[in-house]
């Protein structure tokens, strides 16, 4: 995933489509569209310029194929990777590698989707296991609500804990005008609030809102003639372990710790060179365990780590600067916002959530049920 040359290839356009409940009749595919050319005049590029085009959703079977129907394109390249919310983690590395082979000159890639319009019930039917589905768990709620319990069991992660990486999201989502939830959120108010799956509240668990991203990449050379400052591609990293949560090697061990191996590697940089981490936090957990995988505490502490604000505003280490899923908006696969909101910190364009002076910004992915993990290191041009 990480054969690319560091620095080759920006971020040059990002945007998101309507956010929340989206207007009635809307599909996914109008959400792409509609994000796709607010990153096109993000950028200063043309639909035309586009020759390369990657795009995940859950409610269209062939993705690629009907976006680029919709847009009238016929790109040199398409390619509709699935693998849940860190597709377009995985996305991005693959646009990296052609477009340093100049297979294609600019790519997008894009997602959308109207779970919270059309109701997540209408969108797919979770695949029979003779493993699990005889025990009727609420997926994915069940499979991360394992991982939890297992690692309050054997590291003594509180609930009060995980708690804290739900309220620093909110936090964080009190400073973005576009986020989904705008009151504050207390630690006692996570604990209280209607158990979903033990220990997993309601309030622990992300958002089911629409909406749509997209993001405009093109190589180095061209991306520093564009509108707006380039974030610089310095590493990619992904791997998967499973499909099943009953299939995890390790529930509390995720594929992070290979992805961001990899992408250091590549990016030649160390946790301590992050100035933000933009981390899937589809469930409180998720949080904790990304951030212990990636190094930025060892295995074990990340309840500890993110106690008393260190993650929020103002703390050690800003993590999910735009609300999060938990806070911001969650449309079913999150990873691309990730993406986006890295892409405007390494801008500078983030208002009262701006994070000074950030040159490196991390956005890591997940899919399925801890799945699919992959790692994303942007830079600044005063990184290269």
């Amino acid at each position: 995933m990480n054969g690319a040359t560091r620095g080759s290839v920006a971020i040059v356009g990002v945007a998101e489509s309507d956010l929340g409940t989206v207007a009635a009749g809307l599909s996914a595919t109008d959400l792409m569209a509609q994000a796709t050319r607010r990153a096109l005049d993000d950028c200063g590029l043309a639909l035309e310029d586009i020759d390369a085009v990657f795009a995940a959703t859950s409610q269209a079977r062939m993705a690629s194929l009907s976006f680029c129907e919709y847009l009238g394109l016929a790109p040199r390249i398409q390619d509709a990777t699935n693998v849940g919310g860190s597709s377009f983690m995985f996305h991005l590395a693959h646009a990296h590698a052609a477009l340093e082979a100049k297979m294609c000159d600019v790519a997008l890639i894009a997602y959308g989707s109207t779970q919270r319009s059309v109701g997540r019930q209408n969108l797919s039917t979770p695949e029979f296991n003779p493993y699990e589905s005889p025990f009727r768990p609420v997926l994915p709620v069940t499979g991360y609500a394992l991982a939890a319990s297992r690692h309050m069991a054997e590291f003594g992660t509180t609930r009060e804990q995980l708690a804290e990486v739900a309220v620093a999201a909110r936090r964080w989502a009190l400073m973005h005008p576009a986020a989904f939830e705008r009151q504050p959120l207390t630690i006692a108010e996570v604990l209280a609030s209607r158990m979903v799956s033990d220990p997993l509240t309601v309030r622990d668990c992300c958002l089911v809102t629409d909406g749509g991203g997209a993001v405009i990449l093109t190589r180095a050379d061209r991306a520093r003639s564009l509108a707006k400052r380039p974030a610089f591609v310095l590493g990619t990293g992904a791997t998967s372990t499973h499909m099943q949560i009953s299939a995890m090697p390790n529930l509390t061990v995720t594929g992070a710790k290979r992805s961001g191996e990899l992408a250091f590697a590549m990016a030649k940089l160390a946790v301590s060179d992050i100035d933000v981490a933009e981390l899937y936090d589809a469930f409180t957990i998720n949080t904790i365990l990304f951030l212990e995988d990636l190094g930025f505490c060892p295995k074990g502490e990340g309840g500890r780590f993110v106690q008393d604000g260190a993650i929020a505003p103002g703390g050690a280490l800003p993590v999910n600067t735009n609300g999060g899923g938990l806070s911001y908006c969650h449309p079913g696969m999150y990873g691309i916002f990730l993406l986006i909101e890295a892409t405007r910190q390494i801008r500078g364009e983030c208002g009262a959530r701006q994070i000074k002076g950030c040159e490196v910004a991390l956005a890591h992915g997940n899919g399925g049920v801890l799945s699919s993990q992959a790692t994303i290191v942007l830079g600044s041009e005063a990184t290269l």
